[in-house]
């Protein structure tokens, strides 16, 4: 047995059920647990990977956790002096 994966457009779902109810003994489907517990756990698993490659590459800094603190407490001693 194989497993895919299938993008469908909204409009042929009716048509694609269809198909897989009359291919029901040669077919079937289960509910993919990463969409159940998130909706967006493709799109965020998307995101991530590319952020990953991208550090990777060098097209990203990634930065230390001293530095991203340091980051934040300018960005919040910004927003303080504009508020004045």
């Amino acid at each position: 047995m194989q497993r895919i994966t299938i993008e469908v457009q909204n409009s042929f779902i009716p048509d694609f059920l269809l198909y897989l109810e009359s291919q029901k003994d040669k077919i079937f489907l289960t509910q993919d647990r990463n969409l159940e517990l998130d909706p967006y756990f493709y799109e965020r698993q998307k995101k991530l990977h590319k952020i990953r490659d991208d550090v990777k590459s060098g097209k990203m800094k990634m930065l230390s956790q001293e530095e991203s603190d340091r980051e934040i407490e300018l960005f919040f001693q910004k927003l303080e002096n504009s508020e004045d």
